[in-house]
């Protein structure tokens, strides 16, 4: 075995020691233990047993229903964290989305059932034991990604697998193995059968974990799936495609939105949109991508004023953060039109402009609906139109954001419409 030992918390071993001492077996697995084999640090400690879900739940005081269904509970241990217990499990009926299982007596059956020799590895934090039946521990020192057992199999039993695959391979650096890459492949189109939610949830775990996901998204469009899933990406000629990657790559881990959203600058909005839709983001988050998705690039540092104005009145604050560092990662590839010297100075114009407090939207004027009302129109599209138009104006001169400046301007507007005021604006 690997001279390379896992270091499991203290109170990891409590649990094991509690449940062993009670009669039954528990057994460290997942990526704590994968992890550990690869020299990384796991923060996640996730832990098999013979014991029912209502046997832990009598034998630790505080306990969670984290997915009683499924046979897991979560247990709060003495140092704060929740560690989750999940009780030897066996398929016993798949159909590519869901499986129905049941419980096992022992390990191996609970290890069988896993998708990837790496991920069915076993290790006892009491005896410092590995318990390895597939040779997962083999596979990670070749660098190889290879399913337990059949392959065909395997992703018929769940085809959210193919998209772990590819996750894995791409994040680990590791080769998937030929009979299970093939597999893969021929199962692609049954991704669709897949919820958008589970779709959603590879993708994104793909954008925030992994420091290179350009390497899975590559995986992802070598094996088919992105035109799949993703076709409005897909579309993208191979070297527009290299470029974005290479963008995504170097924005921060942790930022899965904004590595979405240079994912999508190339993308036709509407296309974007519809993506967007289909892996059902919040609202929130769907237009915080669209925005910086479909944002113009920022003006050049020697832009007039009114430009710069104009631009954060259409953009904001936060589109110009999220886009200045796509720009700034595109023009450290050397496929942008700007090198970083000059993102960064068009940056700090825009940041110069914003400290000045300019009226950049309908709400920063100093006449409002209220007014409008006061000056005796009734609401309307109108009163929309007319805040419009003083925006226009104040966004070439924010020195004219005062009342009695615009109230004027209102009556020209409305006497160019042939509407007459019930009250004089020098009143308001």
């Amino acid at each position: 075995m690997s001279a390379v030992r896992p270091i499991a918390p203290g109170a990891v071993r409590w649990i094991v020691r509690t449940l062993e001492e009670a009669g039954y077996e528990t057994w460290a697995v997942g990526g704590a233990v994968r992890d550990a084999l690869m020299g990384r640090t796991s923060v996640d400690w996730d832990l098999a047993t013979k014991a029912t879900p209502l046997q832990v739940r009598k034998i630790f005081s505080r306990t969670v229903p984290v997915g009683i269904d499924h046979g897991t509970v979560g247990v709060l241990a003495r140092d704060g964290v929740m560690y989750e217990l999940t009780t030897f499990r066996r398929d016993v009926q798949t159909d590519g989305r869901h499986a129905l299982v049941e419980f096992a007596e022992c390990i191996e059956d609970d290890l069988s059932r896993r998708d990837f020799t790496i991920n069915a590895i076993a290790w006892h934090p009491l005896r410092d034991e590995f318990y390895d039946p597939f040779g997962g521990e083999e596979d990670l020192s070749a660098g190889r990604l290879r399913t337990v057992g059949d392959a065909d199999q395997r992703f018929e039993e769940d085809y959210l697998r193919i998209l772990r695959a590819l996750r894995f391979a791409g994040r680990f650096d590791l080769q998937i193995e030929d009979v299970t890459w093939s597999s893969l492949v021929v199962s692609a189109h049954r991704l669709k059968t897949l919820s958008p939610e589970r779709i959603r949830d590879e993708l994104m775990k793909v954008l925030s974990i992994d420091p290179s996901p350009s390497r899975a998204l590559s995986l992802y469009r070598e094996a088919g799936v992105i035109e799949v899933l993703y076709p409005e990406i897909g579309a993208l000629r191979e070297r527009l495609w290299d470029d974005v990657i290479s963008v995504v790559n170097l924005l921060p881990v942790g930022r899965p939105k904004l590595r979405l959203a240079a994912l999508l600058r190339p993308v036709a909005e509407s296309d974007a949109a519809r993506l967007l839709v289909r892996l059902r983001l919040s609202n929130a988050d769907m237009d915080a991508v669209a925005r910086i998705a479909s944002a113009t690039e920022m003006p050049s540092a020697d832009s007039d004023p009114r430009v710069l104005r104009r631009w954060l009145s259409r953009h904001g604050r936060v589109v110009m953060r999220g886009l200045s560092r796509i720009e700034i990662a595109s023009s450290r590839t050397g496929h942008g039109s700007k090198d970083p010297r000059m993102v960064v100075d068009s940056w700090s114009m825009l940041r110069a402009e914003l400290r000045t407090s300019p009226p950049l939207k309908v709400d920063d004027l100093a006449i409002d609906g209220g007014d409008l009302k006061r000056m005796g129109l009734k609401p309307g599209p109108v009163f929309g139109e007319i805040l419009n138009e003083l925006l226009e104006h104040v966004l070439e001169e924010p020195q004219r954001n005062q009342k009695t400046i615009l109230a004027h301007e209102v009556k020209e507007i409305l006497g160019r419409r042939s509407v007459k005021l019930d009250v004089d604006a020098d009143n308001l």
